[in-house]
């Protein structure tokens, strides 16, 4: 299943969508690839109708979330829109006792993992540090350093060696994030000591306001056999694909072969995040263009075409997700803003000398804005 890449290197190659492993088409038609159909054998409508669920429900938490940032609920919101294939079929390919390193795009790869409404807005409102235990849902706090959390990943996988279980670390990271010296670093580690570590790479064609061509002339999954890990190019708006590839790269990571590498070939349709204005890099065709490949609506078409979906699974699924977005909207309008200076509280297990000094530091600095009363109560 590796994929090395001898294409000739043009303008467009890097964004190409037909250079990519697919099962169901922009139109919702199934189609074969042998390489990937043995991975989702098991996939039946009830299984495919539970995918499509799931993204209507990340987009809806996307939605709320840049409703709430819009409205000064949130300080900043990352969108997804248009990304939900990559981020569901990927993190439904990981075992409960897997551990994913998301980037801080990947809201749906948390919300799969099992988050709570709270757990998507507190710390982007500035509430929380991390607003779930890693350990609860067995996913690493959303990194915003680009690429750092793929080192981490790494380093996890090949303590995953030495405890000598067959659990697998998932990084996630996109496009312009493999440009960092971080990522190729975590590869050449993880190729080193054979660490069992996916690379899931969400090609959403910008870094930012940078086009991917301006980095990568040639598939960014072409690099990863340089390194010796075996890769694999995705549809990333296939949710189908993207399932059966991260089972593939599971598989291979779970039976000791070391690393593998996916790269899902997708499109951010928002912005980079809400302080963001992506009119000012891109052209409206081209977001058009990436529309008409919506990864929700082709699972529709899909199931549609088998008689799986009516108007009674719609309203349900609709339901669903109408009640999430209010827990997410009730969770960040009714924080409640701690003191400042709890921000020093749970920095380090047992106490430190440092923080001390900080508190008291920190807390003298405070008085000279508090009241009598409260100076005191601090």
């Amino acid at each position: 299943m590796a994929m090395t890449h001898t294409l000739t290197p043009t303008a467009d190659l890097a964004t190409d969508t037909e250079d990519v492993a697919r099962l169901v088409t922009p139109d919702g038609e199934r189609i074969a690839d042998p390489d990937l159909d043995r991975w989702v054998a098991d996939v039946d409508a009830a299984a495919l109708r539970a995918l499509y669920r799931d993204m209507v429900l990340l987009r809806r938490i996307d939605s709320e979330g840049v409703a709430l940032q819009r409205q000064g609920q949130l300080a900043l919101w990352p969108p997804c829109q248009g990304q939900e294939a990559t981020q569901i079929g990927t993190a439904r390919g990981l075992r409960a006792d897997d551990f994913a390193f998301p980037s801080y795009r990947e809201t749906g790869v948390v919300f799969a993992r099992g988050a709570k409404p709270a757990d998507y807005v507190l710390a982007w409102r500035g509430e929380e540090h991390s607003t779930y235990d890693p350990y609860d849902i067995n996913t690493a706090s959303q990194q915003i350093i680009i690429g750092a959390q793929s080192l981490h990943a790494v380093g996890y996988a090949m303590g995953i060696q030495r405890d000598g279980t067959d659990q697998v670390a998932a990084a996630y990271f996109g496009d312009g994030a493999s440009s960092q010296g971080d990522v190729n670093e975590a590869m050449v580690f993880a190729a080193s000591y054979g660490a069992p570590v996916v690379f899931v790479c969400s090609n959403n064609q910008w870094a930012i306001s940078e086009p991917v061509t301006v980095q990568a002339k040639f598939p960014i999954a072409g690099r990863a056999p340089g390194f010796g890990i075996p890769s694999m190019r995705v549809d990333g708006n296939d949710v189908l694909a993207c399932l059966a590839a991260m089972r593939w790269a599971v598989d291979n990571a779970r039976k000791g072969n070391g690393p593998a590498f996916i790269e899902a070939v997708t499109y951010r349709i928002g912005p980079h995040t809400t302080s963001d204005d992506p009119t000012r890099y891109r052209d409206k065709e081209e977001v058009e263009r990436w529309k008409g490949r919506d990864p929700i609506a082709r699972v529709e078409a899909l199931l549609r075409a088998q008689g799986e979906f009516d108007d009674e699974f719609a309203a349900s699924v609709a339901a669903d997700a109408d009640a999430l977005a209010a827990e997410v909207r009730a969770a960040a309008q009714g924080a409640v803003t701690r003191d400042p200076i709890t921000v020093l509280d749970n920095v380090y297990a047992e106490p430190h000398s440092g923080i001390e000094e900080q508190r008291a530091w920190f807390g003298a600095y405070l008085d000279g804005f508090a009241t009598e009363d409260e100076a005191v109560a601090r």
